[in-house]
């Protein structure tokens, strides 16, 4: 299995070389520095397996691993952070491991270990799975009866307690399905920028400031975007960046 070593830390490369060189059955390809570097090496040496960090100089990990994934093929990436909070947002840009700093030896075996029994088609497809099938129209019954609303015609999901909205240029729209459940079933559509909120690619259009250090999502259709949380940021710029 063929790995490239991405972190702008000298330390933690090295670390991360002497792990990987132990664990054997591993072609360390070298070593990357930021996302600029790390790019031109996948372009010349095509590793399969990327040990990456999201904290960098310049383009984080988490957009460069969103970057990546819009190619029709790339490496598998495995993040490797100092920080727990970004576990999420590197699920959602298709890691398929996610290692805490300092790296432990027999955490680092048992991602490398799962992913040294699959070839390379395999590892491709643990961040490419068959979407089920989608609804065009979510429903909502109430005292007046069933409601429906096109799902194309939804701004953005936003969840408060229990209750979940989809929110529309009419309105809002209270549906019965949680927000775990329409981020699995409208992946492809939606976006999450938040631990409560879910915003529709097609009508994403910017970011604005929100009060001193916050950031609203700016969509078509709504005068208010709902708020994004920061570990949710870079994902929501790389998106924007590409052209959503």
């Amino acid at each position: 299995m063929k790995v490239l070593i991405v972190d702008d830390e000298p330390l933690a490369r090295d670390r991360a070389a002497r792990l990987l060189t132990e664990l054997g059955n591993i072609e360390l390809l070298g070593e990357a520095a930021n996302a600029e570097q790390a790019l031109a090496e996948i372009a010349r040496s095509q590793p399969d397996v990327l040990l990456l960090d999201i904290s960098m100089p310049g383009k984080s990990g988490i957009e460069l691993a969103c970057e990546l994934a819009e190619r029709e093929s790339s490496p598998a990436i495995v993040f490797c952070t100092a920080y727990d909070e970004y576990a999420i947002a590197a699920f959602d840009a298709q890691a398929v491991g996610y290692l805490l700093k300092p790296i432990q030896r027999d955490k680092l075996a048992a991602v490398f270990g799962r992913l040294s029994r699959l070839n390379k088609a395999q590892i491709t497809a643990l961040a490419e799975l068959e979407a089920p099938a989608q609804r065009s129209q979510l429903s909502s019954t109430g005292p007046q009866g069933i409601s429906l609303l096109a799902v194309s015609a939804v701004r953005y999901f936003h969840a408060d307690h229990k209750y979940v909205c989809a929110v529309h240029p009419g309105g809002e729209l209270l549906i019965d399905d949680s927000l775990r459940e329409l981020e699995q079933e409208f992946a492809s559509q939606f976006l999450r920028i938040h631990r409560n909120a879910l915003v529709a690619l097609q009508y994403l259009q910017g970011i604005e400031r929100h009060g001193v250090t916050g950031y609203r999502v700016k969509l078509q259709g709504v005068a208010e975007g709902p708020q994004i949380s920061r570990r949710y940021l870079p994902v929501v710029r790389a998106r924007l960046a590409k052209g959503v």
